[in-house]
């Protein structure tokens, strides 16, 4: 019987199997597509990954299974839809990266146009009781990049983020078992945008103050006035260009 010892080949086998298992993961030109549309942060059905790369559902549903064994794509619920994004930011960097070293002319992301929905509605709209939509983007970017969110895996605000609520009006008692801040996906813009106390807080202080409004006619769809133009842009810094 033999022996394996440390530093023997036989050491290196199971690393370098899981390094060619995640190679061959994206070995194949539909899984290599899939992997670029999914390099925006966006996520998306297997139908429209199925009409996106051209080929049939039921071949793309074995891609995916692919994809989601080697650790590059994850599954996220939404109401009655299942969605597949890439896995994490280190995973898009790598996939980015291998890109660009195979596409050395290439500039910018693969880039698919986000599903259609009437204008109103894809601007700026609730979801449950918080902001959706792009406005809903620009908020949680907006505080990403301030460093008072923190976005990778589970939602969680900062200390910065806290003390900021603060001063912005925004009330963080917590009622129940609802987490301070949780993510949503957008199913305009199909990335997650802020949810939870700290989202919904946010959205009725805005609504409250009349920076933003429901249109006449009613429903989830949102309209930003002067007032709250200006509150976003001194509270985060965000302008109009970003919800438009």
């Amino acid at each position: 019987m033999n022996e394996l010892h440390p530093g023997t080949p036989e050491d290196a086998a199971a690393p370098a199997a899981r390094l060619a298992a995640f190679a061959a993961a994206l070995a194949d030109e539909t899984r290599a597509a899939i992997c670029m549309t999914l390099l925006e942060g966006r996520a998306w059905t297997a139908g429209e990954l199925a009409r996106i790369t051209a080929v049939a559902p039921s071949t793309v549903s074995g891609h995916l299974t692919r994809l989601l064994d080697a650790g590059l794509c994850v599954t996220e619920r939404q109401g009655r839809h299942s969605y597949v994004r890439i896995a994490d930011a280190a995973t898009a960097r790598l996939v980015d990266r291998l890109a660009s070293y195979a596409i050395p002319d290439r500039d910018a992301a693969h880039a698919v146009p986000v599903v259609s929905a009437p204008d109103p509605l894809a601007r700026a709209r609730t979801c449950y009781d918080h902001f959706a939509g792009r406005l809903g983007m620009a908020v949680t970017d907006a505080m990403e990049r301030r460093g008072l969110l923190r976005t990778e895996g589970v939602f969680e605000l900062t200390e910065e983020g806290r003390a900021w609520c603060a001063r912005a009006g925004v009330d963080l008692a917590q009622v129940g078992r609802r987490p301070l801040a949780s993510s949503c996906l957008d199913w305009t813009e199909r990335r997650r945008h802020l949810g939870g106390t700290a989202g919904a807080r946010l959205c009725a202080r805005a609504l409250r103050e009349k920076w933003v409004v429901r249109p006449a006619g009613g429903g989830r769809a949102l309209e930003v006035t002067a007032r709250g133009e200006r509150a976003f842009g001194g509270l985060l810094g965000i302008t109009p260009e970003a919800w438009h």
